[in-house]
């Protein structure tokens, strides 16, 4: 797992470092029970403070995406697809309500917004 952060971004770093851990566990880059580095070895290698690991993995852990085993380390949880799966579902309706919102006010047809997704799919894969 490569973690990159960058101050340029305008997100926080432990922001960063979560949301890069977060997918490489959705991805299956990091499996159940993989250990994850030392809050500390983390911290060194990313040049970033204690504070901003601890942070992003204790947000990892409310989330249910990790779990800290005292004296062993932070490893992966098993995850519920089911779960997951509902959960980014219901972002991308919120995501998409207020896309749809603000494409009706610029004046924007229903067809200009799906050849918009269209194009934004493409240009993903």
């Amino acid at each position: 797992m490569n973690i990159i952060v960058s101050n340029q971004l305008g997100v926080p770093i432990y922001e960063q470092i979560k949301e890069q851990i977060k997918a490489a566990i959705l991805t299956g880059e990091l499996s159940e029970n993989a250990p994850l580095p030392s809050l500390r070895q983390l911290a060194r290698d990313l040049q970033v403070s204690l504070v901003t690991t601890t942070r992003a993995y204790s947000e990892l852990e409310l989330e249910g995406f990790v779990q800290t085993m005292p004296g062993k380390g932070v490893y992966v949880k098993k995850i519920d697809q089911t779960l997951v799966r509902d959960k980014y579902r219901k972002e991308t309706e919120k995501a998409l309500q207020i896309a749809v919102q603000r494409g009706k006010l610029a004046g924007l047809s229903m067809d200009e917004l799906h050849k918009m997704l269209d194009e934004m799919e493409e240009a993903i894969e």
